[in-house]
């Protein structure tokens, strides 16, 4: 199962490792391949045209890094090297606990444990089991085996999540960060499908991402057996940061409002809402994917910066 992974500054062999191993547009081709699928070190250099020691040096910086995994498997004449990637996602952030002494915690909120919702169909809940209730009953979000799920989707709405903000009852925090991965959603997948899929925190809405699509067309990295191909799929992850110097979207900024307007210390908890706005321009629905379904093994993650 392919992973994600955290870097700092504080990680700087492994953060340097990974520099290196990126610094090469045939390694980055590399990596594309293995993508797809696995593949021994000789039928690497032949889709890429190398010689079989030069995409084993490649292979050797890749795996020194952990992005990609060998395994040695009998061959024809003797021993060959078997490739697949290891990780999908690698975060790197600029920060030391060194000269900051800047900590984070880390929340992760099951989709299914949600406090408030309102949904129209197309809507639903499965969890890796199965169907949860009835499809297309907006009454079955109060089902208690929401608790299990691991994909929901509503044709308009939102979901409301209440995380704990113990930790910073003594003052704001520098940021928050709010990632999770989404799509649109559509009958089943379609890759032309448009929605403006909106963050509020606390009530004030953060930053409003425009999906694409309703993905589909290849199975999710993590989706049971069971869940039709004709379904949608897995979705983007996607990160929502805000900070003392505005919102950022994907390391991009939104707009100027600051963690300070969203008074995260006022309450008992930090309220994160995800759905479409009545007003929105592209009204295409969600679908929230947790830790058994798309491409990512995450449900809905907060880190808090102190």
């Amino acid at each position: 199962m392919l992973k994600s992974i955290d870097l700092d500054l504080d990680a700087g062999k492994q953060l340097a490792a990974v520099g290196k191993a990126l610094a090469s547009e045939v390694r980055i081709d590399i990596i594309k391949l293995l993508y797809r699928q696995e593949y021994n070190i000789n039928e690497i250099a032949e889709r890429l045209e190398l010689a079989p020691s030069s995409a084993a040096a490649h292979i050797r910086v890749l795996e020194e890094a952990g992005i990609v995994r060998t395994t040695l498997l009998p061959g024809i004449r003797g021993s060959m090297k078997l490739c697949s990637l290891q990780i999908e996602c690698a975060s790197i952030s600029l920060h030391t606990k060194e000269k900051g002494h800047q900590q984070i915690e880390t929340i992760e909120m099951p989709i299914g444990n949600y406090v408030d919702y309102r949904v129209t169909p197309t809507c639903g809940i499965v969890s890796l089991k199965g169907p949860i209730d009835d499809e297309d009953e907006p009454r079955c979000f109060y089902n208690p085996e929401r608790m299990h799920a691991k994909l929901l989707w509503l044709g308009d709405g939102y979901v409301e999540y209440r995380f704990p903000n113990n930790s910073i009852k003594s003052g704001e925090p520098s940021r928050i960060e709010i990632s999770a991965e989404l799509c649109s959603e559509d009958h089943d997948y379609n890759m032309e499908y448009p929605s403006d899929i909106t963050l509020w925190v606390n009530g004030i809405e953060a930053a409003t991402w425009e999906c694409p699509s309703d993905f589909g067309g290849r199975r999710g990295r993590l989706n049971p057996e069971w869940w039709p191909d004709k379904n949608t799929q897995y979705g983007m992850l996607k990160t929502w940061a805000i900070t003392t110097e505005g919102i950022y979207l994907d390391n991009e900024k939104f707009s100027g409002k600051t963690i300070q307007e969203f008074g995260l210390s006022e309450r008992e908890y930090i309220s994160v809402r995800l759905g479409v706005k009545d007003h929105a321009i592209h009204r295409g629905g969600m679908n929230l994917f947790g830790n058994g379904f798309g491409d990512y093994e995450q449900d809905i993650v907060m880190k808090i910066y102190k």
